[in-house]
Parts: C-alpha cells; structure tokens; sequence
C-alpha cells in the first residue's frame, strides 16, 4: 500500500472511515479520562471504584493509540489540505506526531506508575507490572504523568485550535478531513 491510501473513496482528502473512528474514539475516551484522572487527585474522598476506570480506559487509550499508529503507518494518510502553507504543514506534521508520542507516553507512565507503587488491580483483575514495587519512586513517576498530561491537553488545544480557524477563517478543507460532512 502507499503511504497515501488511507482515504475515503467517497473524497480524495478524507481520512477513511476507520481513521476518523480511531481518531473520535480516542478523542471520547481522553474526553472522560482527563477529567476523571483531575478528579481523582483534587478531590479528597475520591470513589475508588473510579480509579478502576482510570487505569482501565488508560489501558483503553493505549491501545486505541497503537492500533491508529499503526493503522496510520500501514495505510499513510491523506496527502496536506492543498491551501496550508509550509509552515502550516511542519505544525500540523509536528502537532500530530508529537500528540501521538504523547497519547503513547502518558498511559505507560500511568501504567509504570500503578506498577511501582503496586495498584494494579482493576475490577478483580491484577494488570502486569513493568517495574518492580518502590512507592517512594512512584510518586516522581505520577507526577511525569502528570505532566504529560498537560502536554496532552495543551497540544489537543493546538490541535482543535488550527481546525478551527482553518474552518472558520480560512474555510479551507481541513476540517473536513475528519468531519467529512463539513466539507464545503
């Protein structure tokens, strides 16, 4: 295949069904994990049923994203919107394979977190560990995730910002990329 045969039939600069699929999904999940992942640490008393589904929609998380990654490097991805400049085109390259580092990054750190301090059971399941217990050099790896986190939500501002003005003030095809229904 080529690195430009993940397109829709339908357009020739749409990303494929199962792209945008992986791409709205991960987008749903880090919609409730972040969120849920700030609540988790700000609120005292915090259920702890709810960290169960933290750790568990982080499992979620990396493997959707390693299924796009690799769905992305088998099946490329449409060629740029024919009207971004040069720069546009080394923002949005670096934007999204950074965010993808980074949507890889943040659940195993999380996961080498739980593995470090030893809270690995989700729901009467134990995940794996990847490290050896020391709780002390847990909380340093937390607060990496922490920080990822951020870089996560910072970029995805990015990300959502330049759809957006692409959208709505240069009203190029963009967006449609993802949202082939707005294509003009």
């Amino acid at each position: 295949m080529t690195a430009q045969s993940d397109v829709s039939s339908a357009s020739p600069a749409t990303y494929s069904p199962t792209a945008r699929r992986l791409h709205w999904w991960t987008v749903l999940f880090l919609a409730i994990q972040i969120p849920l992942g700030f609540a988790m640490v700000n609120i005292d008393g915090f259920p702890a049923p709810l960290y169960n589904f933290h750790k568990l929609f982080g499992l979620v998380i990396l493997l959707l994203v390693i299924v796009r990654l690799g769905y992305r490097l088998i099946n490329g991805a449409p060629p740029d919107e024919p009207t971004l400049n040069v720069f546009e085109k080394i923002a949005s390259h670096v934007t999204h394979w950074t965010l993808y580092g980074m949507l890889l990054l943040t659940p195993i750190l999380g996961w080498l977190g739980i593995s470090y301090y030893d809270a690995r059971d989700v729901f009467g399941f134990t995940i794996p560990a990847l490290v050896a217990k020391d709780q002390d050099f847990s909380e340093r790896v937390f607060l990496w995730h922490k920080y990822a986190v951020i870089a996560i939500v910072l970029l995805a501002g990015l990300h959502i910002a330049a759809a957006l003005m692409h959208y709505l003030v240069k009203k190029d095809g963009v967006l449609a990329r993802m949202i082939p229904a707005l294509r003009r």
